[in-house]
């Protein structure tokens, strides 16, 4: 007797497996270049300086290094929209051709207008990234994974970040040559280019076909992804949700709603200024914080400042463990609040560990308990927060408006750096970056019970 080869399983309820694992991997690409191409832009600042452009103002350095940032906020618009009309396959593949053909030019090339439009085109390609993995990841986990997992993609910005250094540090302690520093946006050309390979296994995102009424092709795709004992869960309803009307952005701003547009878009701009601002200029400040023994020569404290934002970068890493297994089972509202709180404390304790000549190990114990905080409280739950204080109809708009404040303010941060370091040095930077954080979480104390009193249950 032939047994039925009817699905076994359910989508949405099935056990974890290694394709979910895989898919994970390979729609996780964009966080990483993320991370990576935070890392190399602060490497080679300094680098640029030694070298052929000394010259440059601070306003225009400020500029130059933000590229990266604009093109991510504006690519995650343009690709978001270009996706949800003509579907997420030919854009998620598109998007490491563009970092791959960038970060090549970039290595033909010293000029620094190649270097900004490219760093703009490579950021453009990330944003687009940012708006379509999630979509993957989030569309084809178990229900009960689904939280987790973006989470753990969240978090392989840290892993960009640490391969980055290794690959920086390795590159100039050998070469001993700051004149390369275009060479080490290979790092970028050869992860793009197997990333794109990676991606020819992809077929189209199922979430946009049943959106699109195309239900059989969207359980054809699930049974490529998952396996053909598989079959379709709540996405086969899709096409009816899809039908119900849509919040405009006149409505998110609306008198009732503008609290929660505070709520989930100023914390997230002031979490820019942490991760993006401090962490694309962690080499930099640790020369001018002193915490890398003066030299006649330049580029063995850039490669030595390397090494210590490598520790530093493992309490990145840390910092998202924790925030996904220990951190987000608390209150979202406390935890975002005291997060930023912290942050500003380890960040006080660098400050002053510098102005009082204290030792290094205190300094940069401030600089590991801000990144350690960051990491577990604020870089997740900024994240999280707009999908919980917001309705259906409401999420996209919601959630694309408090995405936008957060990369303003990331642009913002890595724009004034520069200058604030030419005007002040690193106190100077510290203490605005202080000053940034604690707005963050006063904002998230005041705004948060504000908004989740309104919301059924009031619980954070």
């Amino acid at each position: 007797m032939v047994e039925s080869q009817t699905p076994k399983y359910n989508m949405d309820t099935m056990p974890l497996r290694r394709r979910h694992i895989l898919i994970l991997i390979i729609a996780s690409a964009g966080q990483f270049f993320g991370g990576a191409l935070a890392i190399l832009v602060g490497v080679i600042a300094p680098l640029i300086a030694i070298t052929h452009h000394p010259e440059l103002s601070s306003w225009l350095q400020g500029f130059i290094f933000a590229s990266g940032l604009i093109g991510i906020m504006l690519g995650s618009l343009f690709f978001g929209r270009l996706s949800d009309k003509y579907g997420y396959l030919f854009f998620f593949r598109l998007c490491p051709v563009m970092i791959a053909g960038a970060s090549l030019w970039i290595y033909f090339s010293h000029s620094i207008s190649v270097l900004t439009i490219c760093l703009f085109t490579i950021g453009f390609a990330i944003g687009g990234a940012y708006a379509l993995d999630p979509s993957y990841v989030s569309e084809i986990m178990p229900k009960k994974w689904r939280r987790t997992m973006l989470g753990v993609s969240k978090a392989t910005s840290g892993l960009g970040n640490i391969l980055m250094i290794l690959v920086a540090w390795y590159v100039l302690k050998i070469s001993a040559n700051p004149d390369i520093w275009n060479r080490l946006f290979l790092f970028l050309t050869l992860f793009a280019a197997i990333t794109f390979m990676a991606r020819f296994w992809f077929v189209e995102s199922p979430e946009w076909l049943a959106l699109h009424g195309k239900v059989q092709e969207a359980e054809k795709n699930i049974k490529h992804f998952l396996g053909q004992d598989v079959y379709i869960g709540e996405l086969a309803g899709k096409k009816d949700q899809a039908a119900q009307p849509k919040a405009s952005h006149r409505d998110i701003f609306a008198r009732g709603n503008i609290k929660r547009v505070v709520l989930s878009g100023i914390p997230w701009g002031c979490e820019g200024m942490g991760v993006y601002g401090i962490g694309i200029f962690t080499p930099i400040l640790l020369l001018t914080l002193g915490l890398i023994p003066e030299g006649e020569n330049a580029l063995p404290r850039v490669v030595e400042s390397l090494r210590f934002t490598f520790y530093i970068n493992i309490f990145v890493l840390l910092g998202f463990v924790a925030g996904l297994t220990i951190v987000r089972r608390l209150n979202l509202i406390r935890t975002q609040a005291w997060g930023f709180f912290i942050c500003a404390a380890g960040l006080l304790i660098t400050l002053l560990g510098y102005v009082y000549q204290a030792p290094v190990s205190v300094t940069l114990g401030g600089f590991l308990l801000f990144e350690l905080a960051l990491n577990a409280g604020p870089h997740l739950s900024t994240f999280e927060l707009p999908s919980r204080i917001y309705t259906l109809q409401e999420r996209a708009s919601g959630e694309g408006i408090a995405s936008a404040l957060g990369k303003l303010g990331a642009i913002i941060a890595t724009f004034i750096i520069p200058p604030l370091l030419s005007l002040g040095g690193g106190q100077l930077v510290l203490m605005v970056a202080i000053g940034v954080l604690i707005l963050g979480g006063v904002v998230t104390m005041i705004a948060g019970p504000l908004v989740f009193k309104t919301l059924p249950g009031g619980t954070p």
